[in-house]
C-alpha cells in the first residue's frame, strides 16, 4: 500500500497582500470616521462660541438692555412667556451679567440671562428655570456653558480682559486646543480664548492662570472660555 504525502495548506503570498490591504483600508475608514466625528464635535463647540455675542447684540439692538441685567424685562418679556413674567425677572440695570457663569440659582442675572433670550427668540430652549437639568444648557460634550461680565471676581481665568466672558465646560483637551487654533491665536494661555482646569456642575472656582498649551492633555477634561 503506497503512502500519501501530508499536503501542507496556507495562504499564499498574494492572498496574505490582499488580507493586509483590506485590514489597511478598514483601519483608514475607522481612523478617517473618528476625525471626522472629532471635527463635528470641535464645529460643534466652537458653534456655541460664535452665537452666544448675537444673543446679547440682538437683546441690546431690541431692547437696548443687556439679557439677564434688563431692568424692564417684565415689559420686555412678551406675555406668552412661560411662567408668565413678574418683576423677578428684572435685573439691576447696572450694565453687568452678575453672577458666576455656571450659576443655577435662578436670582441670578447669568441665570435670568438664558430666560431672557429664550423668552424673545434669540435662543432655543425653556424659559422655566424650574425646568431641570434643561434649563441650564450644555454642549455636545455634556458640559454647562454659561456667561457672565468680565469682572475680577467673576472671570474664572486669570488676566482675560473684555467686557463678558462666555464659558463651556468638560472638554476634552484635544478638542480645546482645537478650539483654540480655530477661533483665537493657537496658544490656550493667550489671547481671547484660553483653558483651564474643569469646573464641573455650578461650582464656584475661584479665577486660576491659563493653562498653557503644551500642559493640555489630549483626553482630559478642561473649561475653555471667550472674553468679547
Amino acid at each position: 500500500m503506497k503512502s500519501m504525502k501530508n499536503q501542507q495548506s496556507g495562504f499564499t503570498l498574494v492572498e496574505i497582500a490582499i488580507v493586509l490591504v483590506i485590514i489597511g483600508l478598514l483601519l483608514g475608514g475607522i481612523l478617517k470616521g473618528q476625525e471626522l466625528i472629532n471635527s463635528a464635535k470641535v464645529k460643534n463647540l466652537a458653534q456655541d462660541f460664535k452665537t452666544i455675542p448675537l444673543y446679547i447684540y440682538g437683546y441690546q439692538d431690541r431692547f437696548k438692555a443687556i439679557p439677564g441685567d434688563d431692568g424692564r424685562a417684565l415689559t420686555n418679556l412678551p406675555s406668552g412667556t412661560a411662567p408668565a413674567p413678574t418683576a423677578g425677572d428684572n435685573g439691576n440695570a447696572n450694565g453687568r451679567i452678575d453672577g458666576e457663569w455656571n450659576s443655577e440659582t435662578a436670582t441670578d442675572e447669568s441665570a435670568k440671562f438664558w430666560r431672557a433670550v429664550r423668552a424673545t427668540n434669540f435662543a432655543a430652549g425653556p424659559t422655566d428655570p424650574a425646568t431641570l437639568p434643561g434649563y441650564y444648557p450644555q454642549n455636545v460634550e455634556g458640559g454647562r456653558i454659561g456667561i457672565t461680565s468680565a469682572t475680577v471676581a467673576q472671570t474664572p481665568i486669570i488676566g482675560m480682559s473684555g467686557t463678558y466672558v462666555f464659558c463651556s465646560s468638560t472638554i476634552l483637551g484635544k478638542y480645546a486646543k482645537q478650539l483654540d487654533t480655530t477661533l483665537d491665536d493657537g496658544n490656550t494661555a493667550t489671547g481671547s480664548i484660553r483653558v483651564r482646569d474643569l469646573v464641573v456642575g455650578a461650582a464656584v472656582a475661584a479665577p486660576v492662570a491659563a493653562t498653557v498649551t503644551t500642559a493640555v492633555d489630549d483626553n482630559t477634561g478642561y473649561t475653555v472660555c471667550m472674553t468679547f
